[in-house]
């Protein structure tokens, strides 16, 4: 596997990280869990131990508005589609859509089943997402890992930890690799920063790992100078790069390994960077959903080989 492994250092602040991309065979997990990350690390996708996932819980999370822009992605086939013939380590959906959509792709498409999900139509402020389907649901759809969304700093997190510690023990009662969701939320997280903040998605990747998660998708972060002043210390007073600020979170991570998010649509060139930004700074892969299957067929089809193309120098 190729390893991301760098020194950052920040010559204002003398912040260094050493940053190295986990290996599979260095992590403690069971055999059922490692044999289902060595099918989607190795077997498909790239297959240098890196992963390209291709997710469709936005027709939960954001609604049908995000298909406007490419109506033909609003049937899943499409998404399908393009993660079979885009050479993808696996798709990440809900129940529903792996049942009526999935048995075709069996075996040529991994799929990551989403547990829990909820609307965009209340606001953000106590945001919980209850589960939709079980860890066992997933066992019997031949799922190769579960997805869960944890709301970091939302006043919810109390039962959504519970709740999350339950799915992690069914996880390891059935050798499934557990895949969080780990997004800062809350009016406490926009006081601080925002949810974007390196603070928040520093802090949101230490809990994943810090909650037993094996891989956790997080957004990358953004440094906005006019919020600056409301991080908490030391935050406020990094002066770190892009590509810096990238390194920081996934050492946050640990060992666990750390999908970077597309969020919403970007120009190519745009996506292009924030792909190898990511990988060229340990993370080990990338979960691009809108950036993809809102572009017409061939256009995401090319996107999906560059990225390929960049995640195999890595």
């Amino acid at each position: 596997m190729a390893v991301a492994d760098k020194t950052i250092e920040s010559s204002k602040k003398g912040l260094q990280m050493k940053v190295q991309r986990p290996k599979l065979d260095d992590l403690d997990i069971s055999l059922g869990k490692k044999t289902r990350l060595y099918r989607m690390l190795f077997e498909h996708g790239p297959g240098n131990g890196t992963l390209m996932v291709l997710p469709i819980d936005q027709g939960i999370e954001h609604g049908p508005l995000n298909f406007f822009p490419n109506p033909p992605s609003e049937d899943p086939e499409y998404q399908y589609r393009l993660a079979l013939e885009g050479g993808y380590s696996a798709i990440a959906l809900h129940i529903g859509l792996a049942q009526k959509y999935s048995r075709k792709y069996v075996g040529r498409v991994p799929l990551i089943l989403k547990i829990n999900g909820k609307t965009n139509v209340p606001s953000d402020d106590n945001s919980f997402s209850p589960l939709t389907a079980s860890v066992q649901d997933a066992v019997w759809l031949g799922a190769d890992a579960v997805g869960y969304t944890l709301y970091a700093g939302s006043p919810a997190q109390d039962r959504d930890i519970r709740q999350l510690n339950e799915v992690r023990s069914e996880c390891e009662k059935f050798g499934m690799p557990l895949i969080v969701w780990s997004y800062p939320r809350g009016s406490a997280i926009e006081a601080k920063g925002g949810k974007e903040s390196l603070y928040a998605i520093d802090y949101a990747a230490r809990l994943a790992c810090e909650f037993g998660a094996d891989i956790v998708k997080i957004n990358v972060p953004k440094i906005d100078e006019a919020k600056m002043d409301k991080l908490p210390k030391p935050y406020n007073t990094l002066k770190l790069s892009y590509e810096e600020a990238i390194a920081k979170v996934v050492m946050a991570a640990g060992r666990t390994m750390v999908l970077f998010s597309g969020g919403s649509k970007e120009s190519d060139q745009d996506l292009l960077h924030k792909a190898k930004a990511a990988m060229d700074n340990g993370a080990t892969g990338l979960i691009f959903g809108r950036n993809m299957w809102q572009r017409e067929h061939a256009d995401a089809l090319k996107a999906s080989g560059q990225i390929k193309k960049i995640m195999l120098e890595s």
